[in-house]
Formats: structure tokens, C-alpha cells, sequence
């Protein structure tokens, strides 16, 4: 199915067609496995396997009153973001009671959320990601579909609707604010 009938279907799925966004999700099955796999490696501690975390995020997507997707590439960023948050969430419940002012100061790289401290990293980054999106929401959406979504900068600026040049300046702004803000 191309781009063209999956945003077809999201166009549907935003006139209350309540099965459009069911075909979305298995058109785009595959692509949702790799963004759940992705963020699985991420969060090794996490109990729910890809099937698991595609159907939370597909329950997740379809509670929303108003679903506002534009095309096959937003519709995957805002996927990523909905299995970033269960997992976050998850994180968060379960390391409440040993989280405090331990926690070590970590880089933006895949081998920052490595090893025994990558609970902590992970929420470590959470937090500053949350901080960046009330400085900079664009900045932060950048980094949701880079580093968690596993997304290239061609499909960031599609689902973003930016030029492929302005995500990658805006990934190294990005990773530069979260850089210093995790090592403070």
C-alpha cells in the first residue's frame, strides 16, 4: 500500500471512521515492529514483548477523542512517542521507590542506556526530554522520533513537516541541550 492510501485511510480515521485507523495499523505492521523493537532494546527491563507494545500503543492511539494524523510518517512518530510513554510509564512505576538523587549523569547515545544503570538513564533522559519540550517542542519531537522511533531524518521531516537539513541541525541542538542537561 503506498503513502498515498495510508494517508487515505488516516484522512478516514479523522472523519470518525473507527476501522480506518485498525487498517493503518496493519498496513504498517512491519514498520511498527521495527519502531517497537527499537524501543524494546531500549528498555530491556520491560516485561512486554513487540506484539505486546504495539497493541498497548494501538490502544493508547485509539482512546485519543480526536485522532489528527497527517500521513504514514506522523502516523509512525506518533506511535514511537505513544511506546515511548508506555515504557516510560512502566519505568517510572516500577524504580518509584529506589529513584532519588542517585542518579549518574549520562550522554545522548545508545550506550548511555546501556548496562546495569539504564532504569535510571532512561528516566534520566525522560526527564530532560520533558524539560527540552517546554523549552523547545520541535527540538524534543526531533529526538523522540531519532532516538526512540529510530526514524532517519527524511522520515522526521516528513511526519514533521521540516526539511531533512533542518532535522539534523535541530537533532544536534537537541543532543547538545540534553547533553548538558544530564550531566548537571
Amino acid at each position: 500500500m503506498s503513502g498515498g492510501d495510508v494517508t487515505a485511510l488516516l484522512v478516514r480515521a479523522k472523519t470518525g471512521d473507527d476501522g480506518a485507523i485498525s487498517e493503518v495499523y496493519q498496513v504498517l505492521y512491519r514498520e511498527l515492529q521495527k519502531v517497537a523493537r527499537s524501543q524494546l532494546y531500549r528498555h530491556q527491563q520491560h516485561t512486554l514483548n513487540t506484539v505486546g507494545l504495539i497493541n498497548e500503543s494501538f490502544l493508547k492511539m485509539v482512546e485519543q477523542d480526536r485522532i489528527n494524523l497527517e500521513n504514514r510518517a506522523h502516523f509512525l512518530a506518533v506511535s514511537a512517542r505513544a511506546m515511548r510513554q508506555i515504557l516510560i510509564d512502566y519505568l517510572r512505576r516500577r524504580s518509584a521507590d529506589k529513584r532519588g538523587g542517585q542518579q549518574s549523569p549520562v550522554e545522548l547515545n545508545e550506550s548511555s542506556v546501556a548496562g546495569e544503570h539504564r532504569e535510571e538513564a532512561v528516566l534520566a533522559l525522560d526527564d530532560a526530554l520533558e524539560q527540552l519540550k517546554l523549552k523547545n517542542e520541535r527540538l524534543a519531537r526531533v529526538v523522540e522520533c531519532k532516538f526512540f522511533g529510530g526514524m532517519n531524518y527524511e522520515e522526521i521531516g516528513e511526519g514533521l513537516g521540516l526539511s531533512p537539513r533542518t532535522v539534523r541541525m535541530d537533532w544536534k541542538k537537541a543532543k547538545a541541550w540534553l547533553t548538558l542537561e544530564l550531566e548537571s
